[in-house]
């Protein structure tokens, strides 16, 4: 899952990305809300988190701006305000939760899952052919047996088992996984494939990572 976090005090943005990268979530980090907007019209995420009081563009436009065009996607408001008329404020131009500094980080988690959870996903475990990937505790399953998936592994084949047959280019998942920002080379998306497809076959998984030569890859079953 991909996370937009917009909040302009550099340390909290600094914190706030290693705890949700800490409980595999992919995170982009901006500290305006101009950058906020380009961001997430550009990108392709999962929630947003905005602070309201940012420089250039506050939250509160940043969402009204995003619902105006449609955007429909989950938005929490992070801020030190905490009366009644803000939180009101927030929640009318579209949000679909309001935190108040300081809060506790694990509510904080607990409000992002909620704010991502869907009536058709309450589940939290998702499955293509024999396999079974547990969205709490990071586990991948098969008949054989179970693995626990690193951070980046799971974020792949999350991104793989809701996407079966899905064709995702070196690029795409470079950004969605390792995010705009990242320092590390394309060469990447290779060797966690390479993980990945070794661990596919230590379970006895019945679909394969397949590469379509210059196109990307795919979750695909495996046909005898």
């Amino acid at each position: 899952m991909r996370i937009l976090l917009a909040e302009d005090e550099k340390p909290l943005a600094k914190a706030l990305s290693k705890l949700l990268e800490k409980n595999n979530y992919s995170v982009d980090a901006v500290h305006d809300g101009e950058d906020a907007l380009l961001y997430l019209e550009g990108g392709n995420y999962d929630l947003a988190i905005l602070d309201i009081m940012m420089p250039k563009k506050d939250g509160i436009t940043v969402l009204k701006e995003l619902r105006a065009g449609g955007d429909a996607i989950p938005v929490i408001m992070l801020t030190a305000k905490s009366e009644t008329d803000d939180k009101v404020l927030g929640l009318d131009s579209g949000a679909n939760d309001y935190l108040t500094k300081p809060f506790e980080t694990k509510e904080l988690l607990a409000r992002i899952r909620a704010a991502t959870r869907t009536a058709v996903s309450q589940d939290s475990r998702i499955a293509a052919g024999n396999l079974t990937l547990d969205r709490a505790t990071f586990e991948l399953s098969s008949p054989t047996g179970t693995i626990r998936l690193a951070n980046k592994e799971y974020q792949l084949m999350e991104l793989f088992m809701s996407n079966p047959r899905q064709l995702f280019s070196a690029e795409r998942l470079m950004e969605r996984i390792w995010g705009f920002d990242s320092e590390s080379e394309i060469n990447v998306v290779w060797v966690y494939i390479s993980n990945l497809r070794k661990k596919l076959t230590s379970l006895g998984a019945n679909v394969a990572i397949k590469v379509a030569r210059n196109a990307g890859y795919s979750l695909e079953e495996i046909h005898d």
